[in-house]
């Protein structure tokens, strides 16, 4: 195998890892994930909560994201701007 098929098979299981079993889930939310999360409730017009850990705001991310149809595919198409 090369080293990018490594990588590649690496990044796709830690991609699907459930965030409860992050090693770090407990920390609290990235600066990346709590501007995202900020912009993602604004267009739900849900609350935003500043304190949830790196494992919540994924999910709530997650949450979100299907309401507002922002940054999944769908139908198989390819995310805006990807």
């Amino acid at each position: 195998m090369t080293d990018k098929h490594v990588q590649s098979e690496a990044d796709d299981s830690n991609m699907q890892k459930d965030p409860q079993d992050w090693v770090t889930g407990d920390e609290p939310m990235t600066g990346a994930q709590k501007s995202y999360l900020k912009t993602l409730s604004e267009e739900a017009k849900e609350p935003f909560d500043e304190t949830l850990t790196k494992a919540q705001a994924s999910q709530r991310i997650d949450e979100l994201q299907a309401r507002t149809g922002r940054g999944k595919a769908q139908d198989g198409a390819a995310p805006r701007g990807a």
